[in-house]
């Protein structure tokens, strides 16, 4: 994911391109300004980008940075380094050395600072300069390079890139359960994080997106009937489909969303598992790429434990953008029988969002009632970056603590700890 992240240094901005159409088949739409630019931007300065950071934002996989190594990271159109001490603690500072502007990362990991490549400048996590060989002792102290405060959790590392001391981290108690099959995984997709989000916010996709899956199977593809409601920690949305099938989401605000999903069936009998607990975060890395994070806490014991986890070292990894060329000709990889890290529901999530177009031209949309969600998200953002732009505090956002109990489709076995 690191080599993605670095990869691009497209702005946030609008821009018409050539070739018109990209390499998934899809046309560009010519680029507009309007009222819609706000909300797909995330650069430092613009009205989302500072909205943005006065969260937590998770900026890579913790298991995939081992103490005393650093990789490159590309978040909210920044570049950066992010490596982790040898006492195993994560650090993001600058991606280049102020000196000759050479990468970090490619430089040594030393205790806890980062000595560059080039010519041996040495920083400590807060991005102070401690050592240059080559330099008299009166330099380093004058010399300071950007740093982020970082927080392993959930299996994910965290940055805090808003102004000022950084807030507690948020927790999620499905997340802290002393039993079960946790883990985290990330994939970058080609459009931009607000189209990613909005898609969260629309209970009627799984209806026809999700068909030939068992997780739309099991939830039913009658196309149901829509509530939002704003709450202290962000957005609660129900989709009814019966009266004893009500799915419900918790969207935190601003950018993660908790499901339950299918986890397949249990080991060695055709019962379902209790369902898996999803954290979605859609993290903006420019303007035409979002960084999708997800946390799982599946909550099963035993041999069937282990059998999950064999199963997700084979497949969860799967990412649809690998794949585009041969899922916009429609050619779908296999359901594995509802499990969590099922390839189709990802790849059918892919083929509809990025099918949109690296950004979305909001102002040819036709929107109906069963977009209920997206305009009620859009609304919220648009106050909330009013705010903003006027000078004024937006929202105090608190955090959802407890666990959230999120009800499931009738004959499925609920959480032990619910």
């Amino acid at each position: 994911m690191a080599k993605r992240l670095a990869s691009r240094n497209s702005t946030d901005q609008h821009r018409s391109r050539s070739p018109a159409v990209n390499k998934t088949g899809v046309r560009r739409p010519k680029a507009k300004k309007g009222v819609w630019d706000e909300l797909v931007q995330s650069a430092p300065g613009t009205p989302m980008g500072k909205l943005l950071r006065q969260f937590w934002q998770p900026v890579a996989i913790s298991n995939e940075l081992a103490p005393g190594s650093a990789m490159p990271i590309r978040v909210m159109c920044e570049n950066l380094t992010l490596y982790r001490g040898e006492n195993g603690a994560p650090y993001i500072v600058d991606h280049v050395c102020p000196h000759r502007l050479t990468l970090l990362h490619t430089g040594w990991v030393e205790g806890d600072c980062l000595r560059c490549r080039y010519h041996g400048w040495k920083f400590d996590g807060r991005g102070q300069c401690i050592e240059m060989p080559a330099e008299e002792d009166a330099f380093p102290p004058k010399v300071r390079i950007t740093s982020y405060p970082a927080a392993d959790y959930a299996g994910i590392i965290f940055a805090w890139m808003g102004d000022g001391a950084p807030p507690p981290l948020p927790r999620k108690r499905e997340m802290e359960r002393d039993y079960g099959v946790q883990w985290a995984s990330t994939q970058v997709w080609p459009c931009n994080w607000f189209q990613r989000i909005e898609n969260s916010m629309d209970a009627v996709h799984v209806s026809f997106v999700h068909r030939e899956t068992g997780f739309g199977e099991v939830l039913s593809y009658a196309v149901p009937t829509l509530r939002y409601e704003e709450t202290e920690w962000g957005i609660r949305q129900y989709a009814s489909r019966s009266n004893s099938n009500v799915r419900i989401s918790n969207f935190s605000f601003p950018n993660c969303n908790h499901i339950v999903v299918p986890t397949g069936k249990a080991h060695g009998s055709p019962a379902p598992r209790p369902w898996t607990d999803i954290f979605n975060w859609f993290v903006p890395v420019d303007g035409e790429h979002t960084a999708f994070f997800t946390a799982r806490s599946a909550p099963i014991r035993g041999a069937d434990a282990e059998v999950l986890r064999d199963q997700l070292a084979a497949t969860d990894r799967w990412n649809p953008a690998d794949h585009a060329e041969e899922l916009f000709k429609g050619n779908m990889p296999s359901d594995n029988s509802g499990d969590t890290a099922t390839a189709l529901v990802n790849a059918q999530d892919y083929v509809v969002q990025v099918g949109q177009g690296a950004i979305v031209d909001r102002s040819r949309e036709r929107l109906g009632k069963s977009d209920e969600g997206v305009i009620f998200l859009r609304k919220v953002f648009q106050r909330e970056l009013a705010a903003i732009k006027s000078g004024k505090p937006t929202k105090r956002w608190n955090q959802f603590e407890d666990f959230a109990r999120l009800p499931l489709p009738p004959n499925v076995p609920p959480a032990p700890d619910l």
